[in-house]
Formats: structure tokens, sequence, C-alpha cells
């Protein structure tokens, strides 16, 4: 949905087949419910019976004790009147628990389920997919659900059934009534689909203003440095105000939607009540119908007025609440871009990795070939250096070395196993990755480094850390490594995060480590911090390292050049000088600080 919207998002509309397919989803999801479902039923089943048991004892009352003058069968009327009236609140109680509970147990795990299929998710799903986009699929379309489980679908079983049943039931007693307390019943129609059309659209529209006000508001709060340090504060304010604006256009819109149509449901009652009271008396004299028959209608009319209005005043939540079952369910039927082939085998704890052929293209745009015919081989404990100018594909190139990306072209194998053929869980053992920006969880600082290992002892943690020179730098906090690392770690500074990702990576042990250089935007201070723990983590691993600064590159085994989607040249540091090749000009360069 677009933040700025004013007109209707079609997606928040479902069609005939997309609702089918809606329900008959749900319904496999609820099945491990079913149980519950048939207790809720009888529970709506006998809710409905009370309320409808109400009036007729009245009749009854009327009719059998009152107008004969039989105080026994008022007293028994009156006193079963109470036992329904408590039987009923107990019902409804039950009723009002069992259908929240089903519903909330239903949320839970389809936010448990959603929230595991994203974890499992490949890298090329959130290449194609904004961050933003994926978090309304938790945020926005959970919550119109909520909305729906927490009182909508009481309200939707408990009106429809009664709506149903009322005028079964009236049909029963006096078919001659119930044809003249139908009269209105067709306008009412009409005014409920022209109310669900118009609401529908001005619900969209609130919708579309809330997610603009509080885009702008998030916005605002997250750039206020900004804004006051150029005293733009009246500025942000007259943009927050025209959003806002809107949303109170919108909210006012959908309530003169509701103006104009809750009289016409109270009109068309207070019409037809008196209807019954003007002919049913009619009738009364003739000898057509009893008293307690028409007090009956009377009493029952508004089961057949209310639940259609507050089922058409539904329809929003319920269209909400479907479309964004649809959206979760898409979700859910995403495939995984980098599957486990049945059958997969474990890596070998040690060998050479291997791109033969390799080359790639991203899915959405397959004539534009990123790398092509790359040949590797990197062999077990040596240290490798890919460089080269920015876009030049060594990021890649590394993200199919550790399989977030299949190649579309030849094949990345370890000890001679392709990396399609071999198990995810073998591989995560095998290769761990250090990103150049050290990500934290909101939690302890311990907690962040066990993240690699969850049976970890806090002692095999202190080892980690003091295994890459870091220990005594955390140890001394006033709560140690107990220490909490607040949102996103901003607790810690850039490179002090770096240091928890690379203990985080000692603590996994991997045979291969790949290491996207965590140098690269540190003050000089923090980098030689960084950099000593990074050489002790490399010590007996193989190694490969994206290298943004050459003196890294200088450094390692060998230098792997790529240059507009190919291995240009591979070889020592002291060798690609002497051959005066990409290298030396990218060298060349660095050292004069120009940009590569």
């Amino acid at each position: 949905m677009g933040w700025m919207g004013g007109g209707v998002d079609q997606d928040e509309q479902l069609d005939r087949d997309t609702a089918v397919h809606v329900l008959k989803r749900t319904y496999q999801f609820l099945r491990p419910y079913r149980r519950r479902l048939l207790a809720a039923a009888m529970f709506a089943v006998l809710y409905t019976a009370s309320t409808l048991a109400g009036p007729f004892l009245v009749r009854y009352g009327i009719d059998e004790g009152i107008k004969p003058e039989d105080t026994d069968v008022v007293n028994r009327a009156v006193i079963a009147y109470i036992v329904v009236a408590v039987i009923a609140y107990v019902v409804y109680r039950r009723q009002v628990l069992a259908i929240a509970r089903i519903g909330e147990d239903f949320l839970r795990e389809l936010r448990i389920r959603v929230f595991d299929h994203l974890q499992r998710l490949s890298m090329p799903f959130y290449d194609r997919e904004k961050a933003g986009v994926v978090v309304s699929r938790m945020t926005s379309d959970i919550d119109s659900l909520s909305e729906l489980v927490q009182m909508g679908l009481l309200m939707f079983v408990q009106n429809g059934l009664l709506l149903v049943v009322s005028v079964v039931v009236l049909g029963v007693v006096s078919p001659q009534m119930l044809a003249l307390c139908l009269v209105a019943v067709p306008g009412v129609v009409i005014a409920s689909r022209k109310f669900q059309r118009e609401s529908n659209e001005a619900y969209l529209d609130v919708r579309d203003g809330i997610g603009a006000t509080l885009s702008q508001l998030q916005e605002g709060i997250s750039g206020v440095r900004v804004v006051q340090a150029f005293a733009r504060e009246d500025v942000q304010t007259t943009r927050f105000e025209a959003h806002n604006r809107q949303l109170y256009d919108a909210q006012m819109r959908s309530v003169k939607i509701s103006a104009w149509y809750l009289p016409v449901i109270e009109i068309a009652g207070l019409g037809t009540t008196a209807l019954a009271v003007g002919i049913g008396g009619f009738w009364v004299h003739e000898g057509l119908l009893t008293i307690g028959t028409v007090t009956f209608f009377i009493l029952t009319l508004s089961n057949l007025f209310e639940p259609i209005q507050q089922l058409s005043q539904l329809f929003n939540t319920v269209q909400s609440a479907g479309a964004g079952l649809q959206k979760l369910y898409a979700l859910l039927d995403t495939g995984v871009d980098v599957p486990e082939r049945p059958g997969a085998v474990d890596v070998p704890p040690s060998g050479a990795i291997a791109l033969a052929g390799v080359g790639f293209h991203y899915a959405s745009d397959p004539d534009t070939k990123v790398l092509e015919g790359v040949e590797l081989t990197i062999e077990p404990g040596e240290r490798v250096a890919l460089v080269g100018p920015t876009g030049a594909g060594k990021s890649t190139l590394a993200k199919l070395i550790v399989r977030f990306y299949d190649p579309t072209e030849g094949t990345v194998s370890i000890g001679g196993v392709d990396l399609r053929d071999a198990t995810l869980a073998s591989l995560r053992r095998t290769m761990v990755v250090v990103p150049q920006e050290g990500f934290l969880f909101n939690g302890t600082l311990m907690e962040n480094v066990r993240l690699a290992r969850p049976d970890a002892t806090d002692d095999d943690i202190v080892a980690a850390m003091d295994s890459i020179g870091i220990l005594d730098r955390f140890a001394i906090l006033p709560e140690g490594l107990d220490t909490e690392v607040r949102e996103r770690g901003s607790r810690f500074s850039a490179g002090e995060k770096q240091l928890i990702s690379l203990a985080r990576a000692a603590l996994a042990d991997p045979e291969i480590l790949v290491l996207d250089e965590a140098t690269s935007s540190l003050d000089p201070g923090t980098e030689a911090i960084v950099e000593e723990a990074m050489e002790r983590l490399s010590e007996g691993r193989t190694t490969i390292v994206i290298a943004h600064r050459l003196t890294t590159a200088a450094r390692a085994d060998r230098v792997a050049v790529v240059a507009a989607g190919s291995l240009a040249e591979v070889g020592t540091h002291d060798e690609l000088i002497a051959a005066d090749g990409h290298y030396a000009a990218l060298f060349a360069a660095w050292a004069g600080g120009q940009p590569v």
C-alpha cells in the first residue's frame, strides 16, 4: 500500500476465487482446532437459543398467564426467564473465551510459521523484497487479523446465526407477521451494500492516512538531530500537519458514511415495529393473532435489523483480514531459492574450494551477467584476498562460495562435493561469514556471542574471546560480559560491534572463514585492534577476505582480482605488482589516495 495514496488499494479487496482459496487454506490451518471449533459452535447455538427464548417466554406469559389471569403461569414464565438469562450469561462468556482462544492460538501459530519461514528464505528473496513490505506482513497484516479475532469473529458468528435463526423462528410462529416485518429488509439490504462499498473505500483511505502519518512521525523522530541542526522544526511540523489533515479528512469521510447509514437501520427497525404494532394489533382484534405473538415479534425484530447493521460494519474488518491472510499465505508459499536437495551429503571437514566455470546473474535481470567464467581453487589453510573496483563482483563471488546464492553456470565445491549437493547444516558448520558491519541483537554481550553456538558454556565464550585477544576489553565493563548491548548494539562503537562479531566466529570455530573486510569504516585506533583480532582468528583456517584496503591483500597468500565480472588475475602480491596489470593499477591508485 502506498503511504501517500488517497485511492483504494486493490490488494485489499479479494475477488471470489481468491476468497474461496483463503477460506480453504484457513480451514486446513484450523484443522488441529476442530474440537474447540465444535465446542465454540455449540456455545453459539446455545446462546442464540437462549436469546430467542426470552421473547418466547414473554409470549407464553402473556397468552397463558396475564390474559387468563393465571399467576402460576406468570410466575413460571418469570422464573424461566431468569434461568434463561443466567444460562445466556454463562454461555456467552464461554462462547467469547472459546472463539477468542481459537483465534489467538491461530494468530500465534501463524506468526511463528511466518517468522520461521522468513528466517529460512534465501538471500535472493531479500534482494527482491523491500524490508518495509516484509515487516508489514508481520505487523499491519497480523494487526488486521487481530482486530477480527478479538471481537469481529465473535460478532460475525453470533449475528449471522442470530439473523438466520430469527427468520426461521419468526416464520414458524407467524408467516403473515414475518412477511409484514420483511417489508423493510430490501431497503436495508440495498443500503447495507452501498455502505459496504463506500465504507470500504473510506476505510482504505484511513489506512493510507495512518501509514503516511506514522511514516512522517518516524522520519521526524529518526532525523531529529538533522532537523534541529538546520533549525527546520517548523518545516517538519508543516509537513506533518499536511499528512495529519489527510488522515482527519479520511476519518471524517468514514464518519459521514456511518452517519447516513446507521439512521437508515434505526428508521427501518422503528418503522417495522410500528407496522407490527398497528397491523398486528388489528389482527389481534380480528382474532387472527394473540397479544403474546405480536409482543414476541416486536421483541424479536431487533434480531433482524441489528445483525444486518453489525455485519455490514464488520465487512471492512473481514475484507481487510482476508486480504491480510492472502498476503501471509502467499509469503508462506514463497519457495526457498537455495534449497537442500533430497539425499544431500555433508561436506568433508577439510578440502579445497573449487570454482569451475562459475557464472551468475540475478533472476530479475538474466541478460546482465554479474560473473562469468570464474576458475579458482583455494587450498585448505590458504588465505586469499578478493580485490577489485566497486561493483566488479567480488562480494557476489564470496556469496557463491558460502552458498547464499547458487551459480547460474558452473559449480562451486568443497572437497569435491558440489555445494548444491551438500546439506545446509554442514555448510554452516564448515563456513562462517563475518560481514562488513557487525550486527548485534538486543540482549547481553554473552548472548550475542553465544548465537554462533547455542550449546556453548560461559567458559567456552570466554575462551573464544580470549583466543582473539579481546576478552580484557569487554571484561572491564561494569557488568562484564553480561552487559546489555541495547537495540542493534547502540551501546557499543562500530569497532566494538565488529569485535563481538569476530568472537562469534571464533566460538563457531569453522574450517573456512569469509571476511567482508571489517575495518573499512573504522578509525585507525580501532582498526588496529580489529585487524589483530582478525589475524588471530584466521590462523590455521582457510580464509577468504573481501579486501577494500589493499594492505590486507598484501598480507594474503594469494590475491584474486575481480574485474568486470571475471577473474582478471590471480597470484601473490609481489607477483601481481611485477606483472603491472589490474592489481598493480589498483594498488597504485589506492596508495595515491585515489578511489578504486
